[in-house]
């Protein structure tokens, strides 16, 4: 992610972890190199102690989380002897006692730490760790999205050639269309966005006006069957019910002029929208 989305995501989801476990503090952040992390995202602290602490794996308790990919937690933070004490300093400086870390994880791969936290020393029961846990699963998704956009960029930059190379390009163009709604970063989105409108004119020729005014999901759908995709299947890429699938389909053939969903796909290739 890019440092505006990290935000973003990490924001929201200590909003969430503080929401569903009731712990009146939360931080946490990113791994930005295979060892290392630094907390950059911050809710319901009273100082600033925190702010930009790297955390080595193994060190501490988000350090031990890091170290056995796996939650964390302490009753007593200054007193607890399982974890080693090198932060001690900053979670003296907030007041923290009762403290737990959760990894995002992903692909096998430790990506960040969200942390909750009390001010009084209380052992945390498993709804707590529950709802920590959903919340670093939020920023996982959050980051395979991500993942998947990045890799899709870079086979929607490949030059296209060999017998099945449209065929590729379509799957990409679907994929892609399929994944922008679920883009935090603005920037990131506009550019997949402006790959898919390149995509769909790759084919050669002169540009062509695009005549037909589809709405945005009218033309994820019709990309998803393009690439061969069932209603019950576009839907569960595209997030949505079967039923709700039809409609869009029903009005992009409207809008085409056509009978059947191969002539809505191949009147879309004809005006520019479908690759």
């Amino acid at each position: 992610m890019s440092e505006p989305a990290d935000a973003v995501e990490m924001g929201a989801a200590l909003a969430r972890l503080r929401r569903a476990t009731g712990l009146p503090v939360a931080f946490g952040g990113l791994l930005h190199d295979a060892r290392q992390l630094r907390i950059a995202e911050l809710s319901g602290t009273a100082t600033g102690a925190l702010r930009g602490l790297a955390i080595s794996a193994g060190n501490g308790l988000g350090g031990k989380s890091i170290a056995l990919s796996r939650p964390c937690a302490v009753t007593d933070y200054p007193s607890a002897r399982h974890i080693s004490h090198e932060y001690d300093a900053a979670v003296a400086a907030e007041g923290l006692r009762s403290v737990l870390a959760v990894p995002v994880v992903v692909r096998r791969k430790v990506r960040g730490v969200l942390y909750g936290a009390l001010r009084e020393p209380r052992t945390l029961g498993e709804r707590t760790f529950d709802a920590a846990v959903a919340a670093a699963r939020d920023v996982e998704q959050a980051l395979v999205v991500r993942d998947e956009v990045q890799r899709l960029l870079v086979a929607a930059r490949e030059p296209v050639a060999g017998p099945g190379a449209w065929e590729e390009v379509r799957e990409v163009h679907g994929e892609l269309r399929a994944l922008a709604p679920r883009i935090v970063d603005e920037g990131l989105r506009r550019e997949l966005l402006a790959v898919c409108g390149r995509l769909a004119t790759a084919s050669g020729g002169p540009p062509r006006p695009h005549m037909v005014g589809l709405a945005p999901r009218e033309l994820d759908v019709l990309a998803c069957v393009a690439a061969g995709s069932t209603n019950a299947a576009a839907g569960e890429r595209l997030g949505l019910k079967p039923e709700t699938v039809k409609g869009y389909l029903r009005a992009a053939m409207r809008k085409l002029g056509a009978h059947t969903r191969l002539e809505a796909v191949v009147a879309a290739r004809r005006a520019g929208l479908l690759p």
